[in-house]
């Protein structure tokens, strides 16, 4: 039958990148360091530091779903192999249907597995944070601010992972200034480092009278979250903290004491901020834990090449600077600047959809751009 034979040809395409991507994988080093992990839970104490526990929880959880999807994948090539077989033995129409409909779906998920194997960067297992702040376009960008915070957090919801906002601050009219959130979860930041850089909006303006067409951009910067055992020296003497009252929603002791911590590092001019906790102390060690983060980045950040590659490179919140376009008017469409991806579905994609655009990413820098 034609039709078996393409997929039997199909299918040993995959034959070879199977093989590459458990090469990459490491099967043997994750397995010892589960053991490594399973003999430290079996340490008396081991549940006492709540964080610690957290953390190598995680790390096997990560580990585990890893070798079990490869496992699943495997698994999937050689079932299709048999089915193959079987159809081409007894030219049964029905099970010809169904090995095109199975060996669709083991195409889309060793894809979407070969992209997860590209995340082997120094700090792509860790939860990140995210600060999005408002540039060029007054309200509209406010506003532009807001619709991007909702994409993330969509698109963190589809995926599993929890937001817990650090810092905001409302648009004087409409939308958002600034909004700083963590996103935690296995690879967190190895996804959203694609999002690192500014982004553009173009669309009809809810805020103009006369209907006109508005541009507006807002700049989004990813960086990890480090582990805190990490030994960083911060003097009292080069550190600046402040003190104001947390906006928006948290109850009357939130609004009414001065909770919220913004600390200035003077030598480098890293500024952060954290109001989402009850308390003072507690918003402090929220905010020395992300300026711990952004210092360690930058202390191992020995050369230029790996700035760029962790931070993202310096850009300016406006025209000509945009990684990603967003047209709403005079028709719908995403498109990426950096990779050529796009999608007509503008309004799915600000619903979360940017998978697209994070693949595409991936595949870019292990393609290796340039600079």
């Amino acid at each position: 039958m034609l039709e078996l034979d393409e997929y039997k040809l199909e299918l040993q395409k995959y034959r070879t990148p199977l093989e590459e991507v458990k090469a990459s994988l490491d099967i043997e080093g994750k397995q010892k360091r589960i053991a490594e992990l399973d003999a430290a839970m079996a340490e008396p104490g081991f549940w006492d530091d709540v964080e610690r526990s957290g953390q190598i929880m995680k790390e096997i959880k990560g580990l585990k779903g890893t070798l079990e999807m490869y496992g699943n994948i495997r698994q999937d090539f050689e079932d299709l192999e048999t089915m193959i077989e079987m159809a081409e033995e007894d030219s049964d129409e029905e099970l010809v249907t169904e090995t095109g409909e199975m060996l669709r779906s083991f195409v889309k998920r060793f894809e979407d597995f070969r992209i997860e194997t590209l995340l082997s960067g120094e700090f792509d297992a860790n939860d990140c944070t995210v600060k999005i702040n408002a540039g060029t376009g007054g309200t509209e960008a406010c506003d532009w601010t807001s619709m991007v915070y909702r994409m993330y957090s969509r698109w963190a919801e589809r995926h599993g992972f929890t937001i817990t906002v650090l810092d905001l601050l409302d648009g004087d009219e409409a939308g958002i200034k600034t909004v700083t959130f963590q996103v935690s979860g296995y690879h967190a930041y190895g996804y959203l480092k694609s999002e690192h850089g500014v982004h553009r909006l173009v669309r009809i303006s809810p805020f103009n009278a006369n209907g006109k067409r508005q541009t507006s951009f807002c700049a989004v910067e990813v960086l990890p979250v480090v582990d805190d055992a990490i030994e960083i020296e911060i003097a009292d003497d080069d550190i600046r903290i402040d003190t104001y009252r947390a906006s928006g929603a948290g109850g009357q002791h939130i609004n009414k004491t001065s909770s919220a911590i913004r600390i200035t590092h003077i030598p480098t001019g890293i500024v952060v901020q954290c109001q989402n906790e009850r308390s003072q102390h507690q918003n402090k060690d929220q905010a020395m834990k992300m300026l711990k983060s952004k210092l360690f980045i930058l202390k191992e950040q020995e050369n230029a090449e790996k700035m760029s590659d962790i931070k993202g490179d310096a850009f300016e919140n406006g025209f000509g600077s945009h990684i990603r376009s967003y047209f709403l008017q005079p028709y719908t469409l995403v498109k990426d600047s950096r990779t050529g991806a796009e999608n007509g579905d503008a309004y799915r994609v600000l619903d979360g959809d940017i998978d697209l655009f994070i693949n595409a990413y991936l595949v870019w820098k292990a393609a290796g751009p340039e600079e």
